[in-house]
């Protein structure tokens, strides 16, 4: 698959196939806005990127993880996933890449999405906190329970996935009997007020969190090490289980993040697929952008712009100069 599209880009080139007539090739592209902050960025991101400096006609669509997969493998539409996170489909994506349907452009996320229990940076630092022993050791560090004796373990949102991994990993690491409650925040709302109230009163926080989110963009947080590798038979068989009796000590796995593209849009799209297998950024970035998105009430066509205005040093490099002057020029 990588030789082919190699082999096709140095077709355009012995063709002399030149910037104007390759964005002519582009044409017009959808692109799927997923309803999560940091896919509905990146997405504007590629639209300003695509259509300034490549010269694509580009089209935003709503999007969501297994809706949007399923339309681009049997549909062929949109031509683009600016963001998917593979971990529900991994394997249905390697079944349509082996078939020739879809194609890997990049790892968007260059860290993957990570999950996990966190701490207060300045917390850490202070108390020497790296793993989630340490943390365990000093309940009194960690206020909100309803107990006061006893130290606050943040969970997940109720009704999200990751609620049933954080209650099963806090029976699996014994975290009760080293003097801590679990505490149920109801919402994401709930579990970002949470954490800004630590941060606010200068007080140590302990819980599940996962980046790039605007929180983590925010506050300086350090995800601590569990001590175990990820056992993915174990995970299958009780740490995603709800109401598992008997889960056992295990840790996220990396959640790849890809940009998927159609087989039809690398075809199609000339030197502009080099961009998109080109552009990644990192969680910290990432955040930085939704943090300041949430704190000016901005929408993802905003952020995109901030990005691209305050981040040159980041995107320019996805790009040849002559398409980074056409985009800062647009701007």
């Amino acid at each position: 698959m990588t030789k082919t599209l190699l082999l096709t880009g140095a077709a355009l080139i012995g063709l002399g196939m030149s910037g104007a007539s390759a964005a002519e090739e582009c044409g017009r592209v959808t692109l799927a806005e997923m309803n999560w902050p940091s896919a509905g960025a990146i997405a504007h991101i590629d639209k300003i990127i695509l259509e300034e400096g490549f010269g694509c006609e580009v089209e935003l669509v709503i999007g969501d993880t297994v809706p949007t997969f399923t339309s681009m493998t049997e549909k062929a539409e949109p031509d683009m996933a600016p963001e998917l996170w593979v971990n529900t489909i991994q394997d249905p994506l390697d079944k349509a890449v082996a078939e020739d349907k879809l194609i890997i452009g990049s790892e968007v996320l260059s860290e993957g999405g990570v999950e996990g229990f966190w701490v207060p940076t300045f917390l850490a630092e202070e108390h020497g906190l790296k793993t989630l022993a340490d943390a365990l050791a000093k309940p009194e560090l960690f206020p909100g329970a309803e107990d006061r004796s006893k130290g606050a373990f943040f969970n997940c949102p109720s009704g999200w996935a990751c609620q049933t991994l954080t209650t099963n990993l806090f029976a699996a690491f014994d975290v009760e009997s080293k003097g801590f409650e679990l505490v149920d925040t109801g919402s994401a709302a709930g579990l970002d007020g949470s954490i800004s109230r630590a941060f606010s009163r200068n007080e140590g926080w302990l819980g599940y969190y996962w980046a790039p989110t605007p929180i983590l963009g925010k506050y300086e947080m350090t995800r601590l090490e569990l001590g175990v590798e990820h056992d993915a038979a174990e995970w299958e068989r009780c740490t995603a289980v709800s109401g598992c009796l008997d889960p056992k000590p295990n840790d996220w796995d990396k959640s790849p993040v890809y940009t998927v593209v159609t087989k039809e849009f690398a075809e199609k799209a000339g030197v502009a697929m080099d961009y998109v297998k080109g552009r990644s950024w990192d969680n910290a970035t990432a955040g930085e952008v939704l943090a300041w998105m949430t704190d000016n009430q901005a929408s993802n066509e905003d952020g995109a712009f901030w990005f691209l205005e305050n981040k040159p040093e980041v995107w320019e490099a996805w790009v040849s100069p002559e398409v980074a002057e056409k985009v800062k020029s647009a701007l």
